[in-house]
């Protein structure tokens, strides 16, 4: 095999030129440096470098910081949008945006219990996604949900499911992530969930955000949770926890339909119950409880064992809700379309380095999350974008196929007549 070497610095990422074209247009850059705080006037590069420069990793398929420097930096500095600082850089800037984190102690078992929280970024990707576009003030419908990121860091703690960790809230709207707030992992989903709750409701009313639609799993199943939710959202969908009261109202309904979900024959019906009483007298407040409408599944248990609470051999899942004109099946088709929301922590965790946190704080390293969900919001604007008449590109793609069809681009940055021209290297008819 003969080889002939060429001195021509080709970058083999010329597709990723267009995705900071679109960002650049969209005025994103300046929208970084005007809202995040005065870096020192002998910096050489500003936030959008920083920001811009970190974005890139994912684009180009890279999985942790060091990536910017080892193997992108000589491939993606002659970008005309911005310059390239090193991994270093990007790390010392962002741990100057971290807040103090915030520490609870349940006056229950005494456990402490600490929270990442910035409101500050996550007012800024608000900011973004409506800066590129994305989110439909009809029928808002939010879905929010915790996940599990294993990881040894220096301040993890033990999670629930033995494995030291953290265990972010996430709000999503669509496939746009609009909330993310960590905690520690032994502060499961359900501790102190109505003040997360809370706090994102609130940012997103303070932007201009009405929701429509709350969609929770049963971590959400809590008064003050569902408190919170009324005051904000038309409706809610919550999944409800099996215990005395469920079963109670489970034995109340007097009518069940026979339906076949995916070939298994199933038995559904609904009443009308008042929940919470015994959360009420634990907050020793005289506080009027609402009633609400549960819509129950339930499948025989192949085992035949009995349920102690209803005195039947059934497997059941129960759907809390204020909304009375779905049907029974109506209401639960739409309480398993929230599996989309729950499918982007996979994203996050593979696509956007959640699996690869780069500091060994908790407080740093919700920066570093709030900017990768960015980023993952940023994706999903361009994706749609080109695929419309890009017959190789579908706006359901994964990055990775982004990635393959259409970032790695083999291209040269020329100059001709003071302008910068860019050479692709491609036979493609448009890009």
């Amino acid at each position: 095999m003969k080889i002939i070497k060429s001195p021509q610095q080709i970058t083999p990422f010329g597709g990723l030129t267009f995705v900071y074209q679109f960002l650049d247009q969209k005025q994103v850059g300046q929208l970084m440096n005007s809202y995040l705080c005065d870096l020192p006037n002998q910096s050489k590069y500003t936030w959008k470098d920083i920001i811009y420069s970190l974005w890139a990793i994912p684009f180009c398929g890279g999985d942790c910081i060091e990536d910017l420097s080892i193997n992108l930096k000589n491939y993606i500095q002659n970008i005309p949008y911005f310059s390239v600082p090193s991994s270093d850089s990007v790390l010392k800037r962002l741990k100057e945006l971290a807040k103090p984190q915030r520490t609870l102690v349940s006056k229950y078992s005494g456990k402490t219990h600490d929270f990442g929280i910035n409101m500050a970024l996550n007012k800024l990707n608000i900011k973004l996604i409506k800066k590129i576009g994305g989110l439909d003030n009809k029928s808002i419908i939010l879905d929010y949900d915790n996940t599990i990121i294993t990881t040894e860091k220096s301040d993890s703690r033990m999670s629930y499911i033995r494995q030291k960790g953290y265990c972010p809230g996430v709000g999503i709207i669509g496939d746009k992530i609009v909330y993310v707030e960590n905690r520690n992992g032994n502060s499961d989903a359900q501790t102190y969930q109505e003040k997360t709750v809370n706090r994102m409701f609130k940012l997103l009313k303070s932007e201009g955000i009405i929701i429509d639609v709350f969609r929770a799993d049963s971590a959400s199943y809590q008064l003050q949770v569902i408190e919170a939710a009324k005051k904000y959202a038309n409706k809610l969908y919550i999944k409800a926890r099996i215990d005395q009261t469920v079963a109670e109202a489970i034995n109340n309904i007097n009518e069940w339909m026979p339906v076949k979900i995916n070939n298994e024959e199933l038995l559904m019906g609904s009443t009308t119950y008042t929940p919470f009483h015994r959360s009420r007298s634990l907050r020793k407040k005289d506080i009027p409880l609402s009633s609400y409408r549960l819509v129950v599944m339930k499948v025989p248990r192949k085992d035949g064992q009995v349920n102690l609470f209803t005195n039947e051999a059934f497997l059941y899942k129960a759907i809390i809700t204020n909304d009375y004109e779905m049907s029974d099946i109506e209401v639960f088709n739409f309480y398993n379309q929230r599996g989309a929301a729950e499918k982007e922590f996979d994203v996050l965790k593979n696509d956007f380095a959640w699996n690869c946190l780069p500091f060994s704080n908790l407080n740093e390293n919700t920066v570093y999350m709030i900017f990768t969900a960015m980023c993952r919001n940023v994706f999903s604007s361009v994706i749609k974008l080109f695929s419309i008449g890009n017959k190789l590109l579908q706006p359901n793609f994964r990055i990775k196929k982004f990635i393959f069809r259409f970032v790695i681009l083999p291209s040269k940055w020329l100059v001709r007549g003071r302008q910068n021209v860019l050479n692709i290297y491609c036979s493609l008819p448009d890009i």
